[in-house]
């Protein structure tokens, strides 16, 4: 029997070959590597299928996160709410501009951000709050956006995990004034290295991301901003523009995938399958349940003495999970920690706000979620 992976992308690059290797040969008998007519193109094709204004095609989704921060202009002594159960790019590009992140702690159903709890966060330096779409599923944007027009703050999406999920219909990335996506290879729409985009509703928004991708320059040579290199390779843009077109139906089988285990899953004593909001549509980038039982690991995370002590465990995944065939990466115990242990240089970043239920961390698992036919 084939072992089962965590993800088949050989299985998944099969489907798209042909067009791929025609790509491919256009932009190398073009020879224009950088700024091709393969990113204007796959930029017009997310406007239309995120229906947003504008689509800023970045070198990676942590680019896109960063980008998004210089360009709102938060930098030193700006306060940006987020949550502290994501990847460490999103509290990262938060200190690498400048900016304190304050974490919020999360639901424990979504794992998103806890909307109810921002308020008692914000203070006269709040900027910004930076909500994360954590697994393909959208935090509460209706009470943030709220809070954010109350106070007069930035909303930045982190839909690095959310490309093509749906909050109350509308496309996740689409309701701050900016939204950061990622294509690393995993990713439902996962490109042939690091990629990224950033979403905008607001012209003058997207011509400075423009314009701080490329260094700052407002045209050749003149440099308005100290932006950086943050320009996506004409070959990744038109491999993604060929994925693109089936993006639907790949989160469609993800979707299907996940009933499937919800069926398999849902009746084990001491497993919690995904909780998915009815305003929402999910796109399942990771299929996280928790996992009753979890044992204490013997590591002790760094941290600030602000933080209070926590061990952080590792969760067994359930013995269905753990047969002949299926890959140990799929039920690898989770060793992740949340951010707040993580982020040492930026001490100040734990003295307000919550850090996050500990059993989240102790006891979620992931299964496989490959899409390819027979999978």
């Amino acid at each position: 029997m084939k072992p089962i992976t965590m993800l088949d992308l050989k299985a998944e690059f099969a489907q798209f070959e042909g067009d791929v290797r025609r790509v491919i040969d256009e932009v190398l008998d073009a020879q224009a590597f950088i700024g091709g007519a393969q990113i204007a193109q796959l930029e017009g094709s997310l406007v239309d299928a995120f229906d947003c204004g504008h689509a800023i095609a970045v070198s990676s989704g942590t680019d896109a996160i960063l980008l998004a921060l210089m360009a709102a202009e938060i930098g030193p002594g700006d306060e940006v709410i987020t949550t502290p159960f994501t990847f460490f790019a999103t509290a990262g590009c938060i200190h690498r501009v400048g900016a304190k992140p304050v974490f919020v702690d999360i639901d424990p159903e979504t794992f998103n951000i806890d909307a109810a709890q921002i308020a008692a966060a914000i203070t006269p330096r709040t900027r910004a709050i930076l909500p994360v779409h954590l697994f393909g599923q959208c935090a509460d944007m209706d009470e943030i956006l709220a809070l954010a027009r109350r106070h007069d703050l930035h909303v930045i999406e982190d839909a690095c995990q959310a490309v093509g999920a749906r909050y109350r219909g509308r496309c996740a990335g689409t309701f701050g004034i900016a939204g950061c996506f990622s294509f690393y290879p995993t990713k439902n729409l996962g490109g042939f290295g690091e990629g990224g985009l950033v979403t905008t509703g607001d012209a003058d928004f997207a011509q400075r991301c423009r314009q701080l991708r490329n260094h700052g320059q407002t045209e050749t040579y003149l440099h308005a901003y100290i932006g950086g290199n943050f320009r996506l390779d004409t070959l990744k843009a038109g491999i993604l523009g060929v994925k693109l077109a089936r993006l639907g139906e790949f989160n469609a089988a993800r979707r299907a995938h996940a009933a499937r285990y919800d069926e398999m899953l849902g009746d084990l004593d001491g497993v919690r399958t995904p909780v998915v909001r009815p305003h929402n549509e999910m796109i399942y980038h990771s299929i996280r349940s928790l996992c009753a039982g979890a044992t204490r690991s013997r590591r002790r995370w760094p941290r600030p003495a602000s933080v209070p002590h926590s061990l952080f465990g590792s969760a067994p995944s359930p013995t269905v999970l753990r047969r002949p065939g299926i890959s140990r990466g799929p039920t690898a115990r989770q060793r992740r920690p949340p951010m707040h242990p993580r982020a040492a240089d930026s001490p100040d970043a734990h003295r307000r706000g919550h850090h996050p239920r500990r059993r989240m961390h102790q006891s979620s698992t992931t299964p496989p979620r490959s899409v390819a036919p027979g999978r």
